[in-house]
C-alpha cells in the first residue's frame, strides 16, 4: 500500500523555492571562484569551492524544483525569503572557507605567508602555522566571516588577510560586492520574474524606489552601473597605488597592484570594507589612496536612482535636489570638521598617528596634527557611507571620536544605496516629525496641517504613518544596539570599555567593519555569535526578521 505524500502549504512552498533559487544563485558564485582558485594554483581550494557549489546546488536544485509550481511571493513571503534566504545564503557561504581551511595542508598554508612576515603562529587544534586560513577550521569562524562578508559589514576573523589564498581573498571581496547591492536583487535579475512576485523580493531587501517601471529593469540597471562604477575605480586604484611613494607599494609588483585595486575597488564602491591587506588601508601609509578612495565610498552610499539620473540626463543639480543626496554631502563635511577638531587637540591621537608622507600642507598644524586630521576625514567618510575601510588606530582614540564615530555608522547613508545604518530619510523624517508634533500643539484643531519630506507633501494621516514606520525600525535598531553592547562589555575583558564595546557592536549591526579591537578569533563565542545575528538583523534593517521569528513561531496567517 503506497503511502500518499503530505501536501506542503502553499506558503511554505513558495519560501522553499524562493529561497532554493538564492541558493542556485550562490553555487554559480562558488563555481566562478573555483575558476579562480584554479587559475591560481590553489587546487585544495578549488576542490573546497566545487564540493561547496555542489552541496549549494544540491539542496538549492531540491528546494527549487520541488516546489517549482508554488504561487507567487507577496510582501508576507518576501520579508520571510529575505531574513531566512539571507541566513541560509551566508550559511552555505561558510562551507567554503572551512572546507578550504580543512582540506589544505599546514605546509600548503605556509605558503602563502608573505616571505617577510613576523607572526605569531597560531595553533588550531593540532594544526602549526602562519597563516589566518587556520583560523576557518572553526565553524563559528567560518559563519561569521561568511555573514560579515554577505552583509557587507566588513568584521574579520582573518588576523592577516594576505596569509589567505587568493580563492579566499576574491570569495570576501566577491560576496561583499554581490552582497552590498543585494543577493536577492542579483536573483531578481536573472530569473526575471514578471509581475508582483518580483517586486515583492526586491522590497523585502528594504528597496523602494525604482529607476523603471520594471522591478526586473530596475535591477539589471543598477548591476550595470554597479559594474561601470567599478571597472573605473579599479582603474583609479591601480594608479593610485602605483604612484604612490611609501616603502610598501614602490615593493609591489605590478600584477599584485591590480588584484589589491581589484579588491578594493569591489568592498569600496559597495561600502564592505574587506580588505586584502594586513592593516586594511592604513598599510599604504598613502593620503593618495585614501583620497581616491573617498570619493568611490561616497558613490556607493548615494542612491542608485540619483546615479542613473545623474548620467542619463547630466543633470548636477539632481545632487542638491535630491533630499539624501543633500544631507549625506552636509553630514559628510560638518562631521569632518567636528571629528577632525576633536582629533587634533587629542594629544594621545596626535601622538599615535602614523607619520606617513604628507599630502597638503595646512598653515598652522604640524605633522601629527595634520595626520590626525587625514585620519579623522577618511574615518568618517568611511564610518558614514558604512564601509569600513580604515586607515588609524581607532582603538586608540578617545571615547568622544569613538562616539562620533558611532552616531555615523548608526546613521548610514542614503536609502536605496549599499549602505547600512538606519539611513538619512528615516532620521530626517523622525526630526520632521517631532517639529511637526510640536507645531500642532499651538494651532487650531480644525486647521490642515501639511508636512514636506523632500519633494513630497505629506497629509496628516501619511505624515503619522511615515513617522511612526521611521520611528519603530529606529527604536528597535537602537535597542538592540543598546542591548548588545551591555552584553559584549561585559564579555570584551578588561582591556576594553563600554565606549569600545558600543562602537563595535554599532559597526557589526549597522554593517560598517571599523573595529576597537574586541572583533578577532580570541573574542568570546558568545560575542562572536552575537556579532552574527548584529550583521544579520541591520542588514536586513530589523523588520523581516521579525517577521521570520513570529512566522516560525505563529505561521503567515493572521
Amino acid at each position: 500500500m503506497s503511502r500518499q505524500r503530505p501536501e506542503v502549504p502553499d506558503d511554505l512552498a513558495t519560501i522553499t523555492r524562493d529561497i532554493g533559487s538564492l541558493l542556485l544563485i550562490e553555487s554559480a558564485l562558488m563555481t566562478i571562484t573555483a575558476a579562480v582558485a584554479a587559475g591560481f594554483g590553489e587546487f585544495y581550494a578549488t576542490l573546497a569551492f566545487l564540493l561547496a557549489g555542489g552541496l549549494a546546488a544540491g539542496v538549492g536544485g531540491l528546494m527549487n524544483r520541488g516546489f517549482a509550481g508554488a504561487p507567487a511571493p507577496k510582501m508576507k513571503h518576501g520579508m520571510v525569503i529575505a531574513a531566512g534566504g539571507w541566513f541560509m545564503t551566508a550559511v552555505f557561504g561558510a562551507v567554503p572557507f572551512l572546507l578550504t581551511a580543512w582540506l589544505t595542508p599546514p605546509t600548503v598554508m605556509d605558503t602563502f605567508v608573505p616571505a617577510a612576515a613576523d607572526w605569531e603562529p597560531i595553533r588550531v587544534g593540532g594544526t602549526t602555522t602562519l597563516s589566518s586560513l587556520a583560523y576557518f577550521r572553526s565553524p563559528l569562524h567560518a559563519v561569521f566571516e561568511s555573514m560579515s562578508g554577505w552583509t557587507g559589514s566588513g568584521l574579520t576573523m582573518a588576523v592577516h588577510e594576505p596569509s589567505l589564498p587568493r580563492a579566499i581573498q576574491w570569495w570576501r571581496s566577491f560576496i561583499q560586492w554581490v552582497g552590498g547591492v543585494g543577493v536577492i536583487v542579483l536573483t531578481v535579475s536573472i530569473l526575471a520574474r514578471p509581475g508582483s512576485g518580483s517586486y515583492a523580493l526586491y522590497r523585502s531587501e528594504a528597496r523602494e524606489e525604482k529607476i523603471h517601471p520594471s522591478v526586473v529593469s530596475t535591477v539589471r540597471t543598477v548591476w550595470k552601473l554597479v559594474v561601470g562604477y567599478t571597472l573605473l575605480s579599479v582603474v583609479l586604484l591601480f594608479g593610485a597605488i602605483s604612484l604612490s611613494e611609501s616603502a610598501y607599494t614602490r615593493s609591489l609588483p605590478l600584477w599584485e597592484v591590480g588584484w589589491q585595486a581589484l579588491n578594493h575597488a569591489m568592498t569600496g564602491l559597495t561600502t564592505g570594507g574587506f580588505s586584502v591587506t594586513d592593516n586594511s588601508i592604513g598599510t599604504y601609509h598613502s593620503p593618495l589612496v585614501e583620497f581616491v578612495l573617498l570619493p568611490i565610498m561616497i558613490l556607493g552610499a548615494i542612491a542608485f536612482p540619483i546615479h542613473y539620473v545623474l548620467l542619463h540626463d547630466r543633470d548636477l543639480r539632481e545632487l542638491v535636489a535630491d533630499l539624501q543626496t543633500r544631507w549625506l554631502f552636509a553630514l559628510l563635511a560638518l562631521g569632518v570638521v567636528v571629528l577632525s577638531a576633536q582629533n587634533v587637540t587629542s594629544v594621545r591621537v596626535a601622538a599615535d598617528a602614523f607619520t606617513g608622507p604628507a599630502f597638503l600642507s595646512v598653515p598652522g598644524l604640524d605633522a601629527p596634527a595634520l595626520d590626525a586630521a587625514r585620519d579623522s576625514t577618511f574615518q568618517w567618510v568611511s564610518a558614514l557611507t558604512c564601509t569600513g575601510f580604515q586607515s588609524a588606530p581607532i582603538g586608540r582614540w578617545l571615547a568622544g571620536g569613538k562616539i562620533l564615530v558611532v552616531g555615523a555608522m548608526t546613521l548610514g547613508g542614503a536609502a536605496g544605496s549599499t549602505v547600512g545604518g538606519i539611513k538619512i530619510v528615516r532620521g530626517y523624517t523622525i526630526a520632521r516629525g517631532i517639529i511637526w508634533q510640536f507645531s500642532r500643539v499651538f494651532l487650531p484643531k480644525n486647521t490642515v496641517v501639511v508636512a514636506r519630506i523632500g519633494d513630497r507633501q505629506l497629509d496628516r494621516e501619511e505624515m503619522e504613518r511615515e513617522f511612526s514606520e521611521a520611528a519603530i525600525v529606529t527604536i528597535l535598531w537602537v535597542l538592540l544596539l543598546i542591548a548588545s553592547s551591555v552584553v559584549l562589555s561585559n564579555l570584551a575583558g578588561p582591556g576594553f570599555g563600554y565606549a569600545d564595546a558600543l562602537f563595535e557592536v554599532a559597526s557589526a549591526q549597522g554593517n560598517v567593519g571599523l573595529s576597537s579591537g574586541i572583533t578577532g578569533p580570541s573574542m568570546h563565542p558568545v560575542a562572536e555569535g552575537l556579532f552574527v545575528l548584529n550583521m544579520w538583523i541591520g542588514r536586513l534593517e530589523i523588520i523581516p526578521v521579525l517577521v521570520f521569528v513570529r512566522s516560525a513561531v505563529y505561521g503567515l496567517n493572521p
